[in-house]
């Protein structure tokens, strides 16, 4: 094993180590800050007409009267062993409700990961090597979708969808799929067309800028221009000479872009109705249900640590100076 490839595996451990800390920091502090918010997951009873009696009654049965210390300390003891709880709400196991919801989230984010990258890449290549009316369009364009979040999207969408009937306007639609898995595919994936589209927008305008730049900047280097000069096409100067380095822009904040991208995905489950984290998440914060929340925010936190690991991957094949340096 040579000295490049070890300091890669010692850099790639270190981060792993990094990663699981920033789950346990973010966990933690979503635990904390759930607890120490006025009221808890027994304000419905009080709600129902319950006396203060049977109330006290279940919050000792639930743990919720002992110090916050107490019960910081005993779920540390069961998430170091992925035990993450049960839910105070369902009376079911966290990591059971997470693992029914993770994977709609999951699809979600990386449906809408894969249209903003196909389509605000190629756009950006173009905007930066081209003048004319159709840069100009895309450019105005991706600012359009900058400067409109993804909740504001989707509810613009789902608006248009509920008005002209072009889309489902929430859900999986898998209640009235027909028989078969293909039809479930197809049902899902044609559910799945709104939720994508607001999710993706502003991250394609968000990729389309910074690519737009990075190419522009590409094509002005020296070893660029001197390639024009021996006489290679514009095509293949802009697509195999100035793409490669252009790219390293991109995937240095990609990681940013998917964590962001998951988190995102969160507000526009709600608006839409898709049965993921950010549903989950929402009605354990109505409910102060302090181990689901827990849960919740760290499978958030482990999309976005997965995210920058993937951007620092994608930076050392991009940049071989990258690999040789990595300490």
């Amino acid at each position: 094993m040579t000295t490049a490839h070890r300091r890669l595996i010692g850099y790639a451990v270190r981060r792993t180590a990094f990663a699981l800390v920033l789950v346990l920091l973010v966990s933690s502090a979503a635990l904390v800050l759930v607890d120490l918010a006025p009221g808890d997951v027994t304000a419905e009873l009080f709600a129902a007409g319950l006396g203060p009696e049977a109330i006290a009654r279940e919050r000792h049965r639930l743990g919720l009267d002992r110090p916050l210390a107490d019960q910081y300390v005993t779920w540390l003891g069961r998430a170091v062993r992925l035990d993450l709880g049960t839910s105070l709400r369902y009376q079911r196991p966290v990591r059971d409700l997470l693992g029914e919801r993770i994977g709609n989230t999951a699809l979600l984010g990386a449906c809408a990961l894969a249209v903003a990258t196909l389509v605000g890449l190629p756009l950006g290549v173009v905007t930066g090597s081209r003048r004319g009316w159709l840069p100009r369009a895309v450019r105005a364009a991706s600012l359009t979708a900058l400067s409109v979040p993804p909740l504001i999207s989707s509810l613009l969408l789902a608006l248009l969808a509920a008005r002209t009937g072009w889309f489902p306007v929430g859900g999986t639609g898998l209640a009235e799929a027909g028989p078969g898995a293909l039809a479930s595919a197809a049902t899902v994936a044609w559910h799945l067309t709104l939720p994508t589209l607001a999710l993706a927008l502003p991250f394609a305008a968000t990729i389309e800028r910074l690519q737009s730049d990075a190419t522009a900047a590409a094509l002005a280097e020296p070893h660029i221009q001197a390639a024009r000069a021996r006489g290679v096409g514009d095509g293949r100067l802009v697509w195999r000479h100035a793409l490669r380095p252009a790219l390293r822009s991109v995937a240095a904040i990609y990681g940013i872009i998917i964590g962001t991208l998951f988190s995102g995905s969160f507000a526009v489950e709600i608006v839409t109705a898709w049965p993921g984290l950010g549903r989950l998440m929402y009605d354990a914060l109505v409910s102060r249900d302090i181990y689901l929340v827990a849960g919740c925010a760290a499978a958030g936190s482990v999309f976005l640590a997965a995210g920058t690991l993937a951007s620092d991957v994608a930076l050392a094949a991009l940049d071989p100076r990258l690999r040789q340096d990595a300490p």
